[in-house]
């Protein structure tokens, strides 16, 4: 059975690298990224200050810039798998991938009896807590507008069937605004989300959603094929 057109909203570079997954594995993906990834200049503290550090997004990894270095002593807690590959790149040894959110990540970090981190994150981001985990967050990127959707994706969502692959709540919000003004149908779109929350910033009346059971492209690709049957 053919697999309906895949529509992938997120930023460069990971729009391209969740794009050459997608058509591995048969889709017939639609790159039209509607946010861009702009680094925030931001003051590092000393990583003496902390036991750990939390990375939220790849994006934070990547645009952290050279002062990312100072803190590669310190176990590095990533909420899921292209983070810790991004941590890796940059020689981080100490790297411990979560299965959640930020805030399951939390959570993990206090079993483990870490009471002090540092959060790199971006503008838009979630404020996840624990009452036994000091949390410093500071702001590395920001995401920008990029516009509106491509013709060929507004073609393939208009035609009914898409499948959307939504990576953030920023994106399932922007998402629904533009399909909104376009005129276009939710109700003929499917929705597949990376979380929970992230799909309920999407808000109602789409077709069939779903989300993944973990916070990677593998399983978000795999849960939009659940879509298809």
């Amino acid at each position: 059975m053919s697999r309906p057109a895949l529509i992938i909203l997120r930023p460069e570079p990971g729009a391209t690298q969740t794009m050459k997954l997608a058509r591995e594995q048969g889709w017939n993906p639609y790159v039209s990224p509607i946010f861009r990834i702009e680094s925030v200049a931001w003051d590092a503290p000393p990583a003496a200050d902390y036991e750990a550090l939390i990375v939220t997004s790849a994006n934070a990894v990547r645009q952290a810039g050279k002062a990312l270095r100072q803190y590669r002593d310190l176990p590095a807690y990533a909420v899921g798998s292209a983070t810790a590959r991004a941590l890796k790149a940059e020689g981080f040894p100490d790297i411990h991938t979560g299965r959640g959110d930020a805030n399951a990540l939390l959570a993990t970090l206090a079993e483990e009896g870490v009471k002090r981190a540092l959060h790199l994150a971006g503008v838009e981001h979630r404020d996840a807590a624990h009452p036994d985990v000091v949390v410093d967050r500071r702001i590395v990127y920001e995401s920008a507008a990029a516009g509106q959707l491509g013709q060929g994706t507004r073609t393939a969502l208009t035609a009914g069937g898409a499948i959307v692959l939504l990576h953030s709540g920023r994106a399932a919000q922007r998402f629904a605004e533009l399909v909104d003004q376009d005129g276009i149908t939710r109700a003929g779109i499917g929705i597949a989300a990376l979380s929970p929350a992230i799909l309920a910033d999407a808000g109602t009346g789409w077709g069939a959603t779903i989300t993944a059971p973990k916070p990677d492209d593998i399983a978000l690709l795999a849960a939009a094929a659940r879509l298809c049957h």
